[in-house]
């Protein structure tokens, strides 16, 4: 399909940090293929910060999910105001699809019916062609770039426009201020309990880093503070837990400064990527060949288990694949990309 003419594009994307991360790129290109094009994404409040300022957006429109069936109608009235002509639906939902449908744009682009849920196929006008369910979600993203005729950035990274104003650069050294050494950034949350790894687990990998001559930082929101503070306690060196105590703007910034950067599938994983920081990641009930960071790829460790990768956001096994990613294996994958790089 060549480029269509449009002049006020809208990207329905809604979704968790890790999607809204994975889908900048895709931002990066409609901005270079529409340079003189009204560019607009549809946000909810979690990963919206990480859009403000954004290189590619001239505008947030953010939903409140919080406000119920009474703000998402005074949502759709918001969207129709718009006056789009171009709608590029990411979310593949129902909800998504019918925010798609309420802008009355001429052309809504969205994934095809083999992959979209909850009926999402019917409020779109095109489809991309269809992509493997499990595939990699950060290049089934580009597929919409494709279909659009979009050009390419350059060769090798893709670009994802995140950048720091000033203050919060110096916001983030303030942070950092305890840190004498490079340090390793530790993410331990995720929004599925399936995904997490354990408290002694970093204690351990913790205490590995100190003896290769790196910090530990542990970082994240406030889901993150019950595990970092016990992984703490556990080990015998004094990591700096800034978990629940940095904005989201602010936790890149900290991934970004790390020499490397540790944990479970998350969004944290995928900011760090954007950010450039090699990434070690740990995987049980889901799987990389689908969200591995992009650029560490390589770093992935995987657990075993018959079920694994379930994709059960709770396990009634006690994560018997994660209990085999041991932290012996973690510091060994650390210590080769340290000496990659």
């Amino acid at each position: 399909m060549a480029r269509l003419p449009a002049e006020r594009i809208l990207i329905v994307l809604f979704g968790a940090i890790g999607d809204v991360v994975r889908a900048m790129p895709l931002s990066m290109r409609l901005r270079a293929g529409y340079p003189r094009a009204h560019l607009a994404w549809a946000v909810e409040p979690a990963a919206a910060p990480l859009l403000e300022g954004h290189p590619a957006l001239d505008e947030r429109l953010v939903f409140e999910r919080r406000g119920g069936a009474r703000a998402f109608a005074g949502f759709l009235r918001r969207v129709r105001a718009g006056h789009f002509d171009l709608v590029l639906d990411l979310q593949r939902h129902l909800k998504s699809g019918v925010v798609s449908w309420a802008t009355r744009a001429p052309t809504r682009i969205g994934f095809h019916r083999r992959n979209a849920k909850e009926l999402n196929w019917l409020f779109n006008t095109r489809t991309i062609a269809p992509v493997e369910p499990r595939g990699w979600k950060l290049e089934q993203y580009q597929r919409f770039a494709e279909l659009l005729d979009l050009p390419a950035l350059g060769e090798g990274a893709p670009r994802f426009g995140l950048a720091l104003r000033d203050e919060e650069q110096a916001r983030v050294g303030a942070l950092l201020a305890p840190v004498s050494r490079p340090f390793a950034a530790l993410f331990v949350a995720s929004t599925w309990e399936s995904r997490l790894w354990f408290p002694e687990g970093f204690a351990a990998v913790a205490d590995g880093l100190d003896a290769m001559g790196l910090d530990s930082v542990f970082v994240g929101g406030g889901d993150a503070r019950a595990i970092a503070a016990e992984s703490t306690a556990l080990a015998r060196t004094q990591p700096l837990d800034l978990s629940g105590g940095t904005s989201l703007r602010e936790a890149y910034g900290v991934l970004a400064r790390a020499r490397i950067a540790i944990g479970p599938d998350s969004g944290p994983m995928h900011l760090a990527a954007a950010a450039g920081t090699p990434v070690v990641s740990l995987w049980g009930a889901t799987a990389p060949a689908r969200s591995a960071p992009f650029g560490s790829e390589h770093l992935v460790l995987a657990g075993r288990a018959d079920c694994a990768p379930c994709y059960r956001r709770r396990c009634p096994i006690g994560r018997q694949c994660m209990q085999t990613i041991t932290p012996a294996r973690v510091l060994a994958r650390v210590a080769g990309a340290l000496e990659g790089r």
